[in-house]
């Protein structure tokens, strides 16, 4: 936690994006594992195995929803004074 916020407290940016490129990681890995899925259980499905919107769609959904999950807590370190919280811990 002391290192977050002296991260804040320089202007870091080594972790700023550190979020978004967990998410990417797992958005390529769950496209990659969906379409694997999507060829063995096709037949029971209504949705084609291949269907772009609805990869497109969930893709952008997910995104979005993690990306508020990494903006909100950031958004609210950036309202601390840095040296009320170093002084805090």
């Amino acid at each position: 936690m002391s290192t977050d916020v002296l991260d804040v407290s320089v202007d870091s940016k080594a972790g700023a994006c550190q979020g978004m490129l967990i998410v990417s990681i797992g958005l390529v890995a769950g496209l990659a594992g969906a379409f694997a899925a999507a060829r063995l259980v096709g037949n029971f499905v209504a949705v084609s195995a291949t269907d772009p919107l609805t990869y497109v769609s969930v893709s952008i959904l997910l995104t979005a929803v993690a990306l508020a999950a990494c903006y909100v807590p950031a958004r609210r370190a950036m309202s601390v004074d840095p040296m009320v919280a170093l002084r805090y811990e």
